[in-house]
């Protein structure tokens, strides 16, 4: 069995701030979208048709 590599406190720094995930992604996409005026999240971010 390989060994796990043993993790230290930067490593749950880094997965507290960037957490590794998709639901992580698809927020900050999201975020994008809405702050983009070109997408139509944005009007519709702003109540807005």
């Amino acid at each position: 069995m390989p060994e796990e590599k043993k993790r230290n406190s930067n490593d749950q720094k880094s997965d507290v701030h960037n957490p590794p995930s998709t639901e992580n992604k698809a927020t900050m996409d999201n975020k994008s979208n809405q702050g983009n005026p070109n997408n139509p999240a944005y009007k519709s971010s702003r109540g807005k048709k």
